[in-house]
């Protein structure tokens, strides 16, 4: 029903009291003015019929523990806990059965794995101290995963189980995939689900149709307005049960959905890996979850210190997984930032956001040395499109997925964000509007101490019958029946503010990811440097906007269906209504055709909802498990990176190179220091086999002061043997060796410092330095590849 054609509503039902009222005075004959010194035979009998069904205060005690039979206090507190551990452990099985099995005995080979085997490796070597300088050049790198990584090494050693590098580094990477990112983004679309219902008028109807007060009949009514308000008591608190199953069962299937698409974390993986920034984005949810709570305690204001406190450990923790996820942070908390904070807050808060960007472009000023800072237009001058704008933006409302659970996402996405902006407006607008709980009232005091107990039944009834279909899309202070006041009422226009920042975040990612993938020039890159202009980055944080919306979108069309549903069934036929004492203009409502119009809205209007967005979001979360190309795609990539089978014999391992590095260090021991280049795959002898490579990842940083590696690498391309010697020999006590096996890995040709490496693959430049005695052959390695040979400096040692 619509609000205008509440006055109608009102009319019907007040002539429906007016008619009940006439009918009990002719059947009980007179009633005195106390309503209680003198009782008719007929009352008498009324009262011994209702104690034949009850009796009133066994009713009133019924109505009173009614809510606790349906809602025991252990299945309310037990059940959001149940769909919880559901839901992740199936999010759990998800990863798990993904997740590539070649990887646990031999390494991703790819950019950026060696450096996380080698952080692993060295905190494993040198202890939890050496997590603040991970670097080769002892510079800090943010280390909570591979501290991770660590503890699940020593955790499995007190049992017994010797749990390798790569192991470790799996488990830590399922834990983080499967157990915190769709926990994190539990909490966080519970936190907008709690925002969204919280208030909500149909469960503030429940309660307090619920107490004494409210449910209270008089000992005169008739059992019809006692089955009519037995009825609406029911209806009631069955919405209150579909509104509480509606976010369990919509949180049963977040985590599935959470781990449902490439962009997190499956793509991270394949992508580098990029271990630390997806580990950090796993976080992410938290903090963005503490944040919003703190929020609401300013809005209160009323346990702000205790959110303060719980927002900076969840923001210190994101930030030692990887401290470049504040910029996704920061990204999506603007929206929410310029909603819900007073101006003097927005105000520090963006004077704060400012202070951060002078900063990060002082760091990159300083670590990065270019001439092409003052041009914007010419950074990322390799980076090509790889999305035209259709491409880019279909992906973006499909969450990443793909064929028909592409297409529903993006429906349910665009419908639902529809259907929640026409609720949070419409709750607005009905403030404008009278409450029905200022008509009511207004009206009872006209009525007798009897004739108030049936204008009891008969406003519940009216509050069925006119604002049930409208209640959803109203606010907790619209319509309350006697509900006490709430400690901490909700702020106006809550959920217009979630639809719009919800909203407003997904459009900047979206823009973020355009400018990304299809987009050029200056200002593409300006937008897009603080995560490298690097797609995958960006793509995480897809989930973090897109999922919330949906939830949101869902519990909004969820209630529109219902609307619909309720708006359909309450149509009383005409031959409900009768002619009374000969009046014909004054329509009267039997009590059958009422229980049966009660029951039909109860349904309607509570169930019909939920079980189709119960309904919808199964399809979606079980045929994203079954079209899912993508993620299938993304773990071949790993298959085929982590295989030794390899067509190219330069690639960085082959089942040759294995061979290779494993007889090499059975000849140096794992005490002597080896160079080589680290683009052939040498590197992986670190983790592989505990070898002591000077050049451990791709990039060990010759730019910083006080290190061997541009010293060495400088000496070695000069041609100068003394000047090799001088520089080598001193490295460590032990012996140093020089190790060839071909040319750079095909795979690593996009490392923008590759050239540094040349001289190390130089042949004519090696085979002079053996002519002078510089390097000493001790292994040759030529039936594995041509002109693989293990050296060792002539050093004095």
């Amino acid at each position: 029903m619509i609000p205008e054609n509440r006055p109608l509503s009102m009319v019907a039902a007040l002539a429906t009291m007016e008619s009940m009222i006439s009918e009990q005075i002719t059947n009980t004959g007179s009633v005195m003015a106390n309503h209680g010194s003198i009782q008719t035979p007929a009352q008498t009998q009324l009262r011994q019929n209702g104690s034949s069904n009850g009796g009133p205060s066994e009713r009133k005690r019924d109505l009173r523990w009614r809510p606790a039979m349906l809602h025991p206090a252990s299945l309310r507190v037990l059940l959001p806990w149940l769909t919880s551990i559901i839901g992740i452990a199936s999010a759990l099985c998800l990863v798990i059965a993904w997740f590539p099995s070649t990887v646990w005995n031999t390494p991703i080979v790819s950019s950026d794995a060696p450096a996380h085997y080698y952080f692993i490796r060295r905190l494993l070597d040198e202890g939890l101290g050496a997590a603040l300088h991970l670097w080769p050049h002892n510079s800090f790198y943010p280390p909570l995963f591979h501290v991770c990584a660590y503890f699940v090494i020593k955790i499995a050693a007190l049992f017994g189980v010797q749990c390798s590098i790569y192991a470790a580094f799996n488990i830590t990477w399922i834990i983080a995939s499967g157990v915190i990112f769709p926990s994190g983004m539990l909490v966080l679309c519970r936190y907008f689900l709690q925002r969204w219902n919280r208030g909500n008028p149909i469960s503030r109807i429940s309660q307090a149709s619920s107490t004494p007060e409210s449910s209270s009949v008089s000992e005169a009514s008739n059992v019809s307005n006692q089955q009519v308000s037995s009825a609406v008591n029911r209806q009631y608190n069955a919405t209150f049960d579909a509104t509480f199953v509606l976010q369990n069962l919509i949180g049963l299937f977040v985590p599935v959905l959470a781990v449902s698409s490439v962009c997190h974390p499956y793509g991270l993986l394949n992508a580098g890996p990029l271990i630390a920034f997806g580990f950090a984005t796993s976080l992410l949810p938290f903090l963005i979850a503490a944040t919003l709570r703190l929020f609401d305690a300013i809005a209160a204001r009323e346990h702000i210190v205790k959110w303060l406190v719980i927002t900076a450990v969840a923001g210190v923790v994101c930030l030692v997984a990887h401290p470049r996820i504040a910029f996704t942070y920061a990204l999506i908390l603007v929206p929410f930032i310029v909603l819900r904070l007073p101006w003097k807050l927005i105000l520090g808060a963006f004077i704060a956001m400012c202070v951060g960007a002078v900063a990060f472009v002082a760091l990159m000023l300083t670590s990065f040395k270019s001439d092409r800072w003052a041009n914007p237009a010419s950074w990322f001058h390799s980076h090509q499109p790889s999305k035209n704008l259709w491409e880019s933006i279909s992906f973006c409302f499909t969450d990443g997925l793909d064929g028909f659970p592409a297409i529903l996402f993006a429906l349910l996405l665009i419908a639902g964000t529809v259907a929640a902006f026409v609720c949070a407006f419409r709750r607005a607008a009905v403030r404008s509007s009278d409450s029905l709980s200022a008509a009511v009232s207004t009206v009872a005091p006209v009525f007798s101490a009897d004739a108030d107990a049936l204008v009891s039944d008969a406003a519940v009834f009216l509050v069925s019958a006119s604002d049930l279909p409208t209640a959803s899309c109203s606010d907790a202070a619209d319509v309350s029946l006697s509900a006490p006041s709430e400690p901490s009422r909700p702020r106006r226009n809550d959920r217009l503010r979630d639809v719009i920042a919800l909203t407003a975040a997904f459009l900047l990612v979206t823009l973020v990811y355009v400018c990304t993938v299809t987009l050029v020039g200056a200002l593409p890159n300006i937008i897009s440097s603080p995560w490298y202009r690097d797609e995958n980055r960006i793509m995480t944080m897809l989930p973090l906007v897109a999922l919330p919306l949906l939830v949101i979108g869902f519990n909004a069309l969820s209630e529109c269906v219902s609307v619909c549903a309720a708006s359909a069934s309450f149509v009383p036929s005409a031959s409900s209504f009768s002619a009374k004492n000969g009046v014909s203009s004054v329509p009267s409502l039997s009590s059958a055709s009422a229980v049966s119009s009660v029951k039909n809205v109860s349904f309607a209007s509570n169930w019909i909802g939920p079980i189709a967005a119960f309904l919808v979001i199964a399809i979606l979360a079980v045929s994203a498990q079954i079209v899912c190309p993508s993620r299938t795609a993304a773990r071949d990539a790993i298959i085929a990176h982590s295989s030794l089978n390899q067509s190219d014999p330069n690639e960085q391992l082959t089942e040759q190179k294995i061979t290779v590095l494993r007889k090499v260090m059975e000849r140096t021991g794992t005490q002597a220091t080896i160079i080589s280049d680290p683009l052939n795959g040498s590197m992986y002898a670190e983790t592989l086999f505990n070898a002591s490579m000077l050049y451990p990842i791709i990039n060990a940083r010759t730019d910083v002061p006080s290190v061997p590696f541009g010293k060495v690498e400088t000496a070695f391309a000069s041609g100068d043997g003394q000047q090799v010697l001088g520089t080598v020999c001193p490295l460590t006590d032990a012996p140093e060796y020089f190790l060839t096996m071909g040319d750079q890995a095909q795979s690593l040709q996009s490392f923008p410092y590759r050239a540094q490496y040349d001289s190390f693959h130089n042949e004519e430049l090696i085979d002079a330095y053996v002519d002078g005695g510089t390097l000493v052959k001790v292994a040759d390695y030529s039936q594995y590849g041509q002109g693989w040979a293990l050296y060792r400096f002539g050093c004095a040692d």
